[in-house]
């Protein structure tokens, strides 16, 4: 397995992401074999870290994974890499409440050490205070070092290595330009943004300026754990169409492989390009992504959703592709456009709403698995309307508080707002 680092950091807007891709493609310069993941369900960070690698990047999630489902997906990513940057979530020790699955929970877990980005603006030599409490909060927890970002000047930089010592592994400077786009469910999506590899090149150059790379690759760990051999989520077909452009973005590449893994044939389409899943696929999965972007013309797309009507198999459906086989999707400007209409339920972006969290799912009869399942929401849609259908999963947050059921069913169409990650093993 390669060797492994994680960047965290103390809060969200640190800029745990820009000295990611930064390093990713630094290394990737050197000839250095990179590889990457993303600690948590996010799905938009790991779309800009295959930019900069030019491969997968794979999710790492302490709460729904088990430790075996996680090490086998480090073995996946570890094909032809010398080194892995794994990405954390939120602030080092940020999780689910009262649940087990923050960045430092997956450090830990794999003996993996963390090198700490730390947002400067506004600090001084009590910056040494900040970084030895992450450094000591948790016992076993092993620190790479820190890196400064946003630093503002020279006589800055002298005032914070001297409160920090050989602590600092490396230094960016404060510049506007190093920043990207954001939306409501994150960044804009990284084959939205006009100029990427522009600015993966402006942050590889940035971090590496004033970066020790030599003591980040010396301090860098082969992750612990041995790997499971069941796959993390049954195929929902041997032939399994699945949505994939702008509006359907939202798929986990570990699901994939390991659906391909116990056979099945995938094969994709563009919904937005008005292409209709294969007529010979015995599944079709819909992910979740912007449909609300692209409502008036998903709409129109009479050749794509002609084809959802006709499928001949299972049709299932994930936060925004629930949404579209729906009957209806209204903007966020108030306009209602026509879905497919195959499960009784209206969506808007009219009054949004944030529905966010982790989610333990009990399918329930006509689902297309058995086992309990672990998954999380994340959107600003709200139901306006819901006609007469089977409910999909029993439902309870990430510490086992029960919430409403989730989810419709009518046949062999279903969906719900639910990200699957992956079975409970």
């Amino acid at each position: 397995m390669a060797k492994a680092i994680v960047v965290a950091a103390p809060c969200s807007g640190s800029g745990k992401t820009l000295v990611t891709l930064g390093l990713l493609r630094a290394f990737r310069n050197r000839g250095i074999r990179i590889a990457s993941a993303k600690v948590g369900p996010d799905y938009i960070d790991p779309r800009f870290h295959e930019a900069a690698t030019g491969r997968p990047c794979f999710n790492l999630d302490p709460w729904a994974m088990s430790e075996g489902q996680i090490a086998r997906i480090l073995e996946d990513a570890s094909l032809d890499a010398d080194l892995i940057i794994i990405e954390g979530v939120m602030g080092l020790f940020d999780g689910p409440h009262r649940a087990f699955g923050s960045t430092a929970d997956l450090a830990h877990m794999l003996q993996i050490p963390v090198l700490l980005t730390v947002d400067a603006r506004h600090q001084g030599q009590s910056i040494s205070a900040l970084v030895h409490g992450f450094a000591r909060y948790k016992l076993g927890l092993k620190s790479a070092g820190v890196i400064l970002n946003r630093v503002s000047s020279d006589r800055h930089e002298a005032i914070l290595r001297d409160a920090l010592g050989r602590r600092v592994l490396g230094v960016v400077r404060h510049d506007d330009s190093l920043a990207l786009p954001s939306r409501h469910l994150g960044l804009v999506q990284a084959e939205e943004h006009q100029q990427l590899e522009r600015f993966i090149e402006g942050a590889a150059s940035a971090v590496a300026h004033e970066t020790i790379l030599d003591r980040i690759l010396e301090t860098a760990t082969q992750p612990l754990g041995e790997s499971a051999n069941r796959p993390s989520l049954k195929p929902l077909g041997q032939k399994i169409a699945i949505a994939r452009d702008r509006a359907f973005a939202f798929a986990y590449p570990h699901l994939l492989q390991c659906w391909q893994r116990a056979g099945a044939e995938l094969s994709f389409f563009s919904p937005l390009a008005n292409e209709a899943p294969d007529a010979s696929a015995d599944a079709v999965f819909l992910p979740g992504g912007y449909p609300e972007l692209h409502a008036g013309r998903l709409s129109s797309n009479l050749s794509f959703l002609d084809g959802l009507r006709t499928a001949r198999g299972l049709v299932y459906g994930e936060c925004g592709g629930y949404m579209v086989l729906g009957v209806s999707l209204t903007a966020s400007d108030g306009t209602a456009y026509p879905m497919a209409g195959l499960l009784p339920v209206s969506t808007s972006f009219a009054a949004r709403k944030l529905h966010l969290g982790y989610r333990q799912l009990k399918p329930l009869s006509g689902a297309p698995w058995d086992s309990p399942l672990r998954g999380h929401e994340f959107h600003y849609s709200t139901v306006e309307n819901e006609g007469e259908a089977e409910r999909l999963f029993e439902v309870e947050d990430a510490a086992g508080e029960p919430l409403p059921s989730m989810g419709l069913r009518r046949g062999k169409i279903m969906g719900s707002y639910a990200h699957v990650i992956c079975e409970v093993e």
